[in-house]
């Protein structure tokens, strides 16, 4: 099983950022992080009534809004907290995503002794230019600094980077991306700009403020980011992911191959299977209500739901080709209680194996979508899956 930790917290709202993230003057951090410590031990009990009966937990990952901005003695006491209520695996990953301003920069190396073993930088990019365009906080010296820094303290480091932003040419990303390589290349994700509803860029995008890349000019620079990844090391083992053999997340991957994950947090989705029932939960969005609910009845569970076999199928589908791996089909069945061409659309299916989008792989046990599927993968999946 997975742990998702969601603080939702941030210095500032970026302007294409739909995340649940919240600004304030002053953040609670005590009673937040109270909240969180008791909202883990909650859920632990939902789930058995003893440790000796509870999943191995393989990873636990610190998202948000900033969780870099969360005290490190919080984060501590969590990681306790998780090792008392849960068996931990050997190996275990823990993942905190940090921004690369001086403030969470300086907090790296108490985060690693608090037991964090893997960094996620919010970099977004190395040009000032755009770091200005995207209403960062911090400056292309601060991300190569805060870059060296979590070299110096991790041994697993991964970045984001965000691309088809205005004005953007292939040579000056192919540069980007290279620099960047050159100073952490174990992990990289990447996100292409779009227009959230709800954002600030949406209203300057109406205004016509702005204008992104054409639809060719986008995916040449995604093409661009697999030949420079692949330069340095890095395979595209899932459509916005590149990592070195062994480096990918194995968090991210109990999400996509659709594994059980507990979230808790403001806003914090979760899927948990129990007597062969998998339930789709999700905790309030809000942070100050979320904490109410935790204190007053130690869950901010708003919305719980048992899942019918063809959602289960349909999540499973739409987040298992994404993976360069695809989707087994005897593990899909199991998961799901259908099979693949059950959850199919069957024109749509044969046509994309016609065009060459999907491929059955391992004598037709193994379904992927191919480099050319990926590019099409959001609309390809939205006339597939049934």
């Amino acid at each position: 099983m997975a742990l998702y930790v969601h603080w939702p917290f941030c210095l500032s709202k970026c302007p294409y950022c739909d995340f649940n993230s919240h600004v304030r003057d002053v953040i609670p951090q005590a009673r937040f992080g109270n909240a969180l410590r008791r909202e883990l031990r909650h859920e632990a009990g939902r789930i058995g009534p003893d440790r000796a009966g509870r999943p191995v937990l393989g990873s636990i990952f610190f998202g948000g809004g900033t969780p870099s901005l969360m005290e490190p003695a919080t984060l501590a006491a969590l990681l306790e907290d998780a090792g008392e209520l849960f068996h931990l695996s050997p190996d275990i990953e823990i993942t905190l995503e940090a921004n690369p301003t001086s403030v969470e920069t300086g907090r790296l190396r108490a985060f690693r002794d608090g037991g964090v073993n893997r960094i996620s930088v919010g970099l977004q990019s190395l040009d000032p230019e755009a770091l200005r365009f995207l209403g960062r906080e911090h400056s292309v010296t601060q991300a190569i600094a805060a870059l060296e820094q979590a070299r110096a303290l991790f041994g697993r480091i991964s970045f984001d980077l965000i691309y088809a932003r205005p004005g953007q040419s292939l040579p000056s990303w192919r540069a980007e991306l290279r620099q960047a390589l050159s100073l952490v290349s174990d992990h990289l994700s990447l996100y292409q700009l779009t227009i959230e509803p709800g954002t600030r860029f949406e209203s300057l995008y109406r205004q016509n403020r702005f204008r992104l890349p054409d639809d060719e000019l986008a995916a040449r620079l995604y093409e661009e980011t697999a030949s420079v990844a692949g330069q340095h090391g890095l395979s595209g083992y899932e459509v916005s992911n590149y990592a070195r053999p062994g480096a990918e997340s194995r968090h991210n991957m109990t999400y996509w191959r659709y594994g059980d994950y507990l979230g808790i947090g403001p806003g914090a989705h979760g899927r948990m299977t129990s007597g062969g029932v998998t339930h789709a939960t999700r905790r309030h969005r809000a942070p100050e209500p979320w904490a109410q609910r935790v204190e007053e009845t130690g869950s901010g569970l708003t919305h719980e739901e048992a899942l019918a076999p063809r959602e289960k199928a349909r999540e499973m589908l739409l987040m298992g080709l994404r993976l360069d791996e695809g989707i087994a089909a005897g593990r899909f069945a199991r998961r799901t209680g259908m099979n693949l061409q059950e959850a199919t659309d069957p024109d749509i299916l044969r046509a994309a194996l016609d065009e060459d989008y999907l491929q059955w792989r391992e004598g037709g046990t193994r379904l992927r979508a191919t480099a050319q599927g990926r590019l099409r993968l959001e609309s390809l999946l939205a006339a597939l899956v049934v």
